[in-house]
Order: C-alpha cells, then structure tokens, then sequence
C-alpha cells in the first residue's frame, strides 16, 4: 500500500458527535487521533436526535428504494453517487452500533422495530429508546472512545482556526475554557462540528451549534456550499425559548394529525402525502396557517392509544408534560424551527474538502447526499457512514489532493461588542428576513443589517455573523424556491436553477455531480477564483 505524506502525523477531530466519534474509533487503530470538542464528549446534535437512524433494514425494502426517496425528498438538488454511498452504507453501520451496544428497539418477534417518517415510501427508521435515539447512539459511542488508550481528548476547548502552512491544514489554535491558547499541530484536520441552527432565534439545535465548522472552513479558504438550504423542522414545540424542545416527526408517523385554530386538519390539502409530506411543504403549511389565525397549529393525537403515545414518545412526553401539555390528551403547540442545514463545507465522497489536509464530515459537511431537503433520518446516517468512509482516506492518505477551488487564508478577527448581543441580532435578523419564507427585499434588509453589525468579543458570534452574511448571499442569489429554500417573489422551480451551488472567495460556482461509481469527486475551479490565487 502506498502512504501518502503526512500519513503518520496525528489527525486532530474537531467535535464529538456521531461522526466524529465514529471516524476517531474507526482510525484510532491506523493513526493517533486527537480529539477536541469545545463542550462533553459526545456532546452535540447527536444526542438530541429522536426519530432515528434509517436503513434499509427492513425485508420489504432496499437501498434502491431507499436512494430514491433521498432522491426525492431532495428536490433535484440530491448527488446520486452520494445517495448510493451513504444508503448503501446503512444496513452494516446499524450492525456496527448493534456490536457496539446501541439497544435499538424491537418488535415482539425480536426484529428490529423500524418507523416511517416524512417522505419515506416505506418503514425503515430504527429507534432506541422510543425517541431517545440519538441519546444512545451518542452514549454508546462516547464510551467506547473514552476507553481507547489511543484517541487523546480536549473537552471544553472550543478551536479557533484551522492553520494553514504551506497550502494545507496543519493544525489548529484552541482556547481553553480558562482562557489559555493553544497550538495543536497535525497532519490532517477532520472538521465534524455539528450544525448552524443557531443563526436563527427558533431552533431546536443545542446551543453549541453555531456554525463553527463552516466559519472555520471558510476562514481557512476552503469552498462551501449550499449555504441557502436550511430545513425548517415543522414541528417544535411552540412553548419555550430555543433550543425548542422538538416533536419528531415519528409522531406523526404513528398517527398525529396537524389542525388549525378552527381544528380543521388542513394538511390533506396541501400535500398528497398529507401529514407525512416533505418537511419544507409541512414547515411552509403550518407557518401560513399560523399567520394567517394569529395562533399556533397544534397536533392531535387525542383519536390515538394513550398509554401507547406516551410509551412510544417518552421524552416528548416529557417535554410537554414539563410545560403543561398532556402530548396524548390535548392540542400540541407547534411552530417551525430551523432544524438542520443541508449546505456546508464543500467536500468529496471522501469527506475531503478543497483545502489539502483538511476533512470535514457530518452536518458541517456538503456532500450532496440531502440537496435542497434531507430525507428524515438521514442525518445519523450520514454522520456512522462517513466517519467510516473518511477514517478509511485518512488511514491510508491522497498522495495527490484533487483539484479545487480555493482562497487564502484569513485570520479570526474579534471586537470588543458582547457576543451574546450580537449573537442575538444575528438570530432575529435572519429568523425575520432569511427564515421559512424569503424574499428579494427581506434578504437585502437582511444584508444590510449584518453589515451594521460590531464585531464581538466572542469567536462563535463572529462565526456567525460571517456565515450569516455568506447565506443571506446564497439566498439572494438563488431567484427559485426549492426544497427548503423558499422565495415568496420566486415560488416556482427554475430548470436552469437545478444545481448546487458552492462558493469560494466569496465568488459563487456550479457544482457537478460526481461521476457514478466515483470515490470522490470535486468541481474545478471557477475562474474568478483560479486566476486570483494562480
């Protein structure tokens, strides 16, 4: 086997969610892995994920039909070789969490119990715990990387740049929660930092998901992209300050029915899947309905099993009966709350990005796989398949990196505002004017707004402020609405619109898709940025 360079040097992790800690696991036996994660391991979205993990399991279903789905659900924007790698990907990675310890729940016969979401054609959803699922996945991982001798871990350091020596990744500048910097060096970096939610004021993200990946990224000169498809989840719980507690969208898998102010169940009409439509026509339903009533939609599942609900939806259960709603016995306030961004760090079916050295996986990560919407449960799919993936490309590295666009690198600059201030406009700013529904003059107050803002004192606001500042232009520039991204001036698909999007240097590219049965792919350099940096 040919070693490329630096394939001995250590590989810095950056985050500790499912795909980071199953890249750690898998490349800790090939490599010294160290990994940082600014809050706990196994900290993050992961844990926070109820619905599931979907594969095609089932005796009835297929990876076919499980990529046609993705397909589907994606608008026209999906990359068929990555819908192939990564569903192909979920029946053995299900059996690597099983060998881990992950006690998916089962049916009586003691098969697996699997669960049909949004936009499936068939049940294929694996759960632990009723709706703890991601809880399990992200304990069971956590443990076992704790008890590796050969994966080094950096909890509580939040990373503030990648470092770039002579044109690739070769490290990171940390800063302790004591306030003390430092320099970790590496011969590759692996961004898995999570989401973006964040950016807006309702989300059902944790708190630490602020963009930081991309910000990192995108500092480093690294191209990003699909930056305008944020998925809208359309059903949080509409009752408390973000991180909204969320309703999985398995409750309407199991019989919920969404209804008005005037208790009308309105879905039917909008939708030929009714309920269980695509999660950007279910957002968009609801937010017109609530603005149109001036109150909240609210689900139903007072016609279902009471002991059953509350069996299925444990932690659901709980979250309302925590703000005085019985989920099985009354209306359940609901609102949309941005959920999960399909657009990112630019990268191959290797999870490599333009920037030499440099990886990124998870929902940091644009591979294709969800286009202009995700499929549900895709998610922690995509975060157990590319850690294996990429462990794989990083045990035995490139010795040539593919081609592709690429700025130089800029430093973290911060003020004096108060981070918390402007975190907080950057939220209301974007939830007002770059939320479910968008338009040309929203978006150009939007921009004009992040402009005036002061740079703060604190590195995730400033994070997210520049990445905020990157989507209002991605929105902008997408004069189409599809999949997530809805335009009120442009409610119609575009065919010459049907392309993904990245960008690099702040100039804008088309991105091809990748050639089938390709490994990897990248789109060559636009010019704007090749003759820049020639």
């Amino acid at each position: 086997m040919r070693r490329g360079p630096y394939a001995d040097d250590p590989v810095v992790v950056v985050g500790s969610g499912a795909a980071g800690l199953s890249l750690a696991l898998r490349l800790a036996p090939h490599r010294p892995v160290l990994l940082v994660t600014k809050g706990f391991l196994g900290d993050g979205s992961t844990r926070y994920a109820q619905g599931g993990l979907a594969a095609a399991v089932g005796p009835d279903d297929s990876v076919a039909a499980h990529v046609l789905d993705t397909l589907g659900a994606g608008a026209g924007l999906v990359d068929p070789e990555a819908a192939r790698e990564v569903c192909g990907g979920g029946p053995a990675r299900v059996a690597d969490l099983v060998a881990l310890g992950v006690d998916f729940d089962r049916d009586p016969d003691g098969r697996l119990a699997l669960a049909r979401e949004g936009a499936h054609s068939r049940a294929r959803v694996v759960h632990a715990g009723g709706d703890a699922t991601g809880r399990h996945i992200a304990a069971a991982l956590a443990l076992a990387v704790a008890g590796d001798p050969r994966i080094a871990v950096r909890a509580g350091e939040i990373v503030l740049e990648v470092l770039v020596r002579d044109g690739r990744a070769a490290g990171v500048r940390t800063r302790d929660a004591g306030g003390h910097e430092h320099v970790r060096p590496a011969g590759a970096v692996v961004l898995a930092t999570g989401g973006m939610g964040h950016l807006f004021a309702r989300t059902t993200n944790p708190v630490g998901a602020t963009a930081d990946g991309v910000a990192l990224a995108a500092r480093a000169g690294a191209a990003l992209a699909d930056l305008e498809m944020t998925q809208f989840h359309p059903t949080a719980l509409a009752v408390a300050a973000s991180p909204l507690p969320l309703v999985s969208e398995a409750v309407r898998g199991a019989g919920a029915v969404l209804r008005d102010a005037a208790g009308h169940a309105f879905m039917a009409g909008e939708h030929p899947q009714a309920d269980l439509g695509p999660r950007d026509v279910v957002a968009r339903a609801i937010w017109r309905r609530a603005r149109a009533d001036g109150r909240d939609v609210a689900l139903d599942l007072t016609h279902l099993d009471p002991g059953a609900v509350h069996a299925r939806f444990p932690s659901i259960s709980a979250a309302c009966r925590e703000h005085g709603v019985d989920l099985a016995r009354d209306p359940v306030p609901v609102t949309p709350a941005a959920h999960y961004a399909m657009g990112g760090v630019l990268t191959d079916l290797a999870g490599r990005t333009t920037l030499p050295g440099l990886w990124a996986i998870g929902e940091c990560a644009s591979t294709g796989l969800h286009g202009a919407n995700r499929l549900a449960s895709n998610s922690l799919l995509e975060a157990v398949v590319m850690g294996r993936v990429t462990a794989a490309d990083l045990a035995d590295p490139p010795l040539v990196w593919p081609e592709g666009p690429l700025a130089p690198a800029r430093p973290l600059v911060l003020g004096d505002a108060p981070g918390a201030e402007v975190r907080a406009a950057v939220q209301r700013i974007m939830w007002e004017d770059c939320g479910v529904e968008r338009d040309a003059d929203g978006l150009a107050r939007a921009a004009r707004a992040l402009d005036r803002l002061p740079a703060p004192a604190e590195p995730e606001a400033a994070g997210l402020v520049e990445v905020a500042r990157m989507t209002v232009a991605a929105a902008a520039r997408r004069t189409e609405s599809r999949g997530a991204h809805f335009r009120a001036d442009h409610p119609a698909h575009d065919p010459a619109q049907a392309h993904r999007t990245g960008w690099c240097g702040g100039a804008p590219f088309e991105i091809a898709p990748a050639p089938r049965g390709a490994a990897a792919h990248r789109p060559a350099p636009p010019a704007a940025v090749r003759k820049e940096h020639e």
